[in-house]
Parts: structure tokens; sequence; C-alpha cells
């Protein structure tokens, strides 16, 4: 692993790349930790902002061009904040199985399908797993 092609990339990469590697560290904390405590909550609501911030950088991001400016990824970027506003409200509202199935599903969609696609030969993420 070698995070020189991440650290030359463009701040908006950087800020994109590490945002969603500690989304997906504390995703794993999350479903291993006893739910319904105060650090569970703490860390769900760090989760929240992170994956919040992946989703705002990526319109910044330009790598893959379908539609214009626009890939398929930018589909995740407008329906992740949607299903992280139906968690946080069913969070609020003691709906655990609501909640549950949503934010199980936003970080297997969003972080590691999307994670699968950064490594496609030619993208920065590739090159810092595999190398250049």
């Amino acid at each position: 692993m070698n995070l020189a092609p991440l650290l030359n990339a463009a701040p908006v990469v950087q800020v994109h790349a590490f945002a969603a590697m500690a989304a997906f560290a504390l995703g794993v904390v999350q479903v291993a930790a006893p739910k319904g405590t105060l650090p569970h909550r703490t860390i769900g609501w760090i989760w929240v902002v992170l994956l919040l911030a992946i989703s705002v950088s990526s319109f910044f991001i330009h790598g893959i061009r379908m539609w214009g400016e626009w890939s398929p990824i930018h589909i995740l970027s407008v329906f992740t904040p949607l299903m992280l506003l139906l968690g946080v409200l069913a969070a609020r509202r003691h709906r655990v199985r609501a909640r549950k199935n949503r934010d199980h599903g936003d970080p297997v969609g969003a972080l590691v399908l999307a994670g699968i696609f950064t490594l496609v030969p030619g993208r920065i993420m590739h090159a810092v797993v595999f190398g250049p």
C-alpha cells in the first residue's frame, strides 16, 4: 500500500477518500458494539456526518464522466443522504428494525459497492492499494 497517489490528489479527493475509510472503520465498530449506548449514538452521529461529507465531496469529483460531468456513482450521492435522513428519523422514533435495515444498507451500498469501483485500474485508490 502506498498513500502517495492519494496524498498527491486534489484536496476534495483526499477528504472524500479519508472520510470513506473512516466511515467504513466506524461502521464495522458500530455493527460489533453494544447498541443504544452513548458511545453507539456518538459514533453513529460521526458516521452520519462522514457519509454526508462523502456524498457532498463526490459532487466535486468527476473522474468518470458518462452524462456530462456525472457518473452512476453520483446516484449514490443523492440516494445516501435520503437514506441517512430516514435512518436518523427511525432511530429517533426507536424503530429499531427500520433503522437497522437502512443503516446496514448504506454502508454496503455506499461504501463497499462504491469502494469496489475505486479499485478499477487507472483510479487513484487502485494505485494506492496495488501500486502504479
